[in-house]
């Protein structure tokens, strides 16, 4: 079966720098559904778009067609007095950008009394070679396109 809108792709991956530095490999494959639900970037849907289980790919993407350039409009230093005890390095958190939306912010340093956060995606501003090797592909079920993601074994249940 060919990878087209409305299929349920399996690919394992591995991301590096533009060096070849390994920055992430998948023990499982990732499964998304494929066709424009936003489940993963747009140039590896491109890229997988007609291809097979057994088909691998590699891709060489710019920080704008990858996670984005960084913004550091998103970087912020806030009082730990802001913070609840337990906050730590490595936390996530949701605040809000500075025109009011919802973000998730993660915590990256914590000097004396104060918080370092970062809103951008760890990856954001890296250029990345990414290595996708297909395991499977099949039919989405009505299910999974109305709701717009993959479901699980036994179904996902919200």
């Amino acid at each position: 079966m060919k990878i087209e809108k409305d299929t349920v792709v399996s690919v394992r991956y591995k991301v590096a720098e533009a060096s070849g530095k390994l920055v992430e490999e998948s023990r499982e494959p990732m499964v998304y559904l494929h066709g424009g639900y936003d489940n993963t970037l747009p140039k590896i849907e491109e890229a997988l778009e007609g291809k097979e289980a057994g088909a691998e790919i590699s891709l060489h993407l710019q920080p704008v067609d990858a996670f984005g350039v960084r913004d550091e409009g998103l970087v912020r230093t806030i009082s730990r007095k802001e913070f609840p005890p337990g906050v730590k390095v490595g936390g996530q958190l949701e605040g809000v950008t500075d025109d009011g939306r919802p973000h998730v912010f993660h915590v990256m340093k914590i000097k004396g009394d104060q918080v370092f956060l970062d809103g951008n995606h760890p990856l954001a501003g890296r250029e990345l070679k990414f290595h996708l090797k297909v395991t499977s592909v099949r039919k989405a079920s009505g299910e999974e396109i109305a709701h717009r993601h993959v479901h699980g074994a036994g179904g996902h249940h919200h």
